[in-house]
């Protein structure tokens, strides 16, 4: 090994329930705890004053350098700060570590994140609000995303939250695979039961109870729908208390601080795709060519077969996501998909939940050292995509990183969205939003002579019953002024 190879030596993720806010740490409180955790995890305090960079991403907070926060509250006097902005994906902060640490940059990287909302949610339901650590400082580093999420022809419609931009890709998904909705259902019910009962296995996952999929599949007033055919259960749980700490140094670096090989976790590979579209224009509503080609690409450096793989973390925020993921990849679906529980059950803090899996990656490969893992992580609308390969022990080829961006450019497939579009139009994708526990709106992405895309939606009460009854995608409907109709 070169004395830049790159190792992960230090993981830890906690969580707190503490239904009294005022006793609750705050999300600044929980990432210092982490990454004390992981420190003493490989093997002592060394390594926090000899930290060259700490990278946080940004949650649902107001600190705007938290690093400076860590770094003052460490030790770590000379760490250079890095924020990375919501709509940078989680899995280049690993990525940047590991480059730096290889290049001789720096020798020793901490990468974290937080989110505090069900310390908040507690106080919101006490009548009250929570308080941070006022700052003003900045960091010596930002990361930005360079492209807009989604487009005013999309918001025009209706669509916001995630849930239905994911909802839509879903029934195109659905569609290209020749499953009846009922079917899809049945399927994402028997998927998700699996998650509940991992979680229910995971010291840190945020749920205990394992769920059972027709209590996933079918809605409830304890599990309502959110956008058809999702429901509550379906959905990102992050209304939860938690935090992760990664610690990455060079194979000199952990040799001379003398942390035990047993501790370390090798990169095997990583890739990413940071193609930015909105999702109303992406030709293959169903499609993920982003997945394809950083799957390849990292699946090719390390020459692993991802189907061969039994500890694997597929990005879970939505059905979607991890059904998109298995059909890019080529995998069969057998075997467990998530070691956490996935994002519903394990809990998904909005921008760190790539570290809680790394984490329990990491202490299960350390249990496994024959094993490899896979972590795969989603930014957006499904609009950047991150493939990680990690092992207990060194590849025959050295750590790599492959940027399959510019691929995933060409291979796509962009159409021009416009507004306001009259006339017929066929259904690409479509959702039914709720308001509560009522069907408020349907929204559909429609295909139009000429290539071009628009989005319409409807609000009456027959038509949106038949988008739930039937398959819908491939049909043909009138529009005008935004609105569709049969």
């Amino acid at each position: 090994m070169y004395p830049n190879t790159p190792v992960l030596v230090g993981v830890a993720a906690v969580q707190q329930k503490e239904a009294n806010y005022e006793k609750a740490d705050e999300a600044i409180a929980l990432m210092e705890r982490a990454l004390r955790d992981a420190a003493a995890d490989a093997g002592g305090n060394a390594l926090l004053t000899e930290v060259d960079e700490i990278a946080v991403t940004e949650g649902i907070w107001g600190y705007t350098d938290p690093g400076r926060l860590l770094a003052q509250e460490l030790g770590a006097d000379r760490a250079t700060t890095v924020l990375a902005k919501i709509g940078v994906s989680q899995q280049t902060l690993i990525t940047r570590a590991c480059q730096r640490i290889a290049s001789g940059e720096i020798s020793v990287a901490m990468v974290t994140g937080g989110e505090a909302k069900y310390r908040a949610l507690c106080a919101v339901k006490a009548g009250a609000e929570v308080s941070e650590t006022a700052q003003q400082a900045t960091p010596d580093v930002v990361l930005e995303p360079d492209s807009e999420i989604w487009s005013e022809v999309e918001s025009a419609a209706g669509l916001g939250m995630p849930v239905g931009y994911y909802a839509i890709m879903d029934s195109a998904l659905r569609f290209k695979q020749g499953l009846t909705p009922d079917e899809h259902r049945a399927q994402m019910g028997d998927m998700y039961q699996r998650f509940s009962e991992i979680a229910a296995s995971n010291p840190d996952a945020w749920s205990e109870t394992p769920v059972a999929a027709d209590d996933i599949a079918q809605p409830s007033p304890a599990n309502r729908m959110l956008g058809f055919p999702y429901s509550k259960l379906h959905n990102s749980q992050w209304n939860v208390d938690q935090a992760a700490g990664l610690i990455l140094c060079s194979v000199a670096r952990a040799e001379a601080l003398g942390i035990p090989r047993s501790q370390w976790i090798f990169p095997r590979a990583f890739a990413e795709a940071n193609f930015m579209s909105v999702v109303a224009s992406r030709g293959d509503l169903g499609g993920c060519p982003g997945f394809h080609l950083a799957g390849e690409a990292a699946a090719q450096r390390s020459g692993v077969n991802f189907d061969h793989i039994e500890l694997r973390e597929l990005y879970s925020c939505f059905p979607m996501a991890v059904r998109s993921q298995l059909h890019e990849f080529g995998m069969s679906g057998e075997g467990d998909l998530s070691v956490t529980g996935a994002m519903p059950f394990g809990g998904g803090p909005l921008n760190n939940f790539v570290y809680q899996a790394t984490v329990r990656m990491a202490q299960l490969l350390r249990e496994q050292p024959d094993e490899i893992g896979l972590v795969t992580t989603v930014s957006g609308m499904l609009t950047k995509q991150g493939v990680a390969l990690w092992s207990a022990t060194p590849g025959e080829q050295a750590w790599g990183f492959d940027d399959v961006t510019d691929a995933v450019r060409a291979a796509s497939d962009i159409r021009e969205l416009v507004a306001d579009a009259s006339g017929e139009g066929s259904v690409a994708g479509y959702t039914v939003l709720y308001q509560g526990s009522e069907p408020w709106r349907g929204i559909a992405v429609f295909d139009l002579p000429g290539g071009k895309r628009t989005v319409a939606y409807t609000e009456d009460a027959q038509l949106i019953a038949v988008l739930e009854a039937k398959e819908n995608v491939g049909l043909t409907y009138t529009l005008e002024h935004g609105q569709f109709r049969a």
